[in-house]
């Protein structure tokens, strides 16, 4: 698997895979950082709360997962979104055999998503994030999206190719 980080608005994001062919796993607690750099998985484990995330994941789950267990999820979709639910990924991963999201411990752990799952959850934490990670997936759009979210001062990036007509 090819590794690599993308800075998108002074957040590093980890990223295991291939993004060119849409089968890569972006760090969701990476992008966590953006909102709570110090509790991350606090920021993650809120969001697997929602009603509407569990629908996605299950959803998600369905369409690419064989070995999903939707009667696991069923029991999750009814309890999201109540006061007391919590879930974390492992509980997630562990009780559905769920593929779209990876949790790994340790030093350079984490919890990943396939990108779908991750421009999601970008979406939750921030359009304006969502679009700058989306733009990493399509090489040919990253100089337009930065240019939006320049005049939007939503960012302050200069992209490569920008850097390279200024040299």
């Amino acid at each position: 698997m090819k590794n690599m980080k993308i800075d998108a608005n002074g957040t590093e994001i980890r990223v295991m895979g291939d993004v060119v062919n849409e089968d890569a796993y972006i760090s969701l607690t990476d992008i966590a950082k953006y909102k709570n750099p110090d509790n991350a998985f606090i920021v993650v484990a809120n969001w697997m709360r929602n009603h509407s995330t569990i629908s996605f994941l299950g959803l998600w789950e369905q369409i690419h997962n064989p070995n999903f267990k939707p009667i696991e999820f069923d029991r999750f979709k009814a309890e999201s979104g109540d006061n007391a639910f919590t879930l974390t990924p492992q509980q997630w991963i562990k009780a559905t055999d769920a593929i779209g999201i990876v949790s790994k411990s340790g030093r350079y752990g984490g919890t990943y998503a396939h990108t779908d799952i991750a421009f999601e959850f970008a979406s939750w934490i921030s359009p304006e994030f969502k679009l700058f990670i989306m733009s990493f997936s399509n090489p040919e759009s990253i100089d337009a999206v930065i240019s939006i979210l320049q005049r939007a001062k939503y960012i302050n990036f200069t992209s490569k190719s920008e850097q390279q007509k200024t040299e």
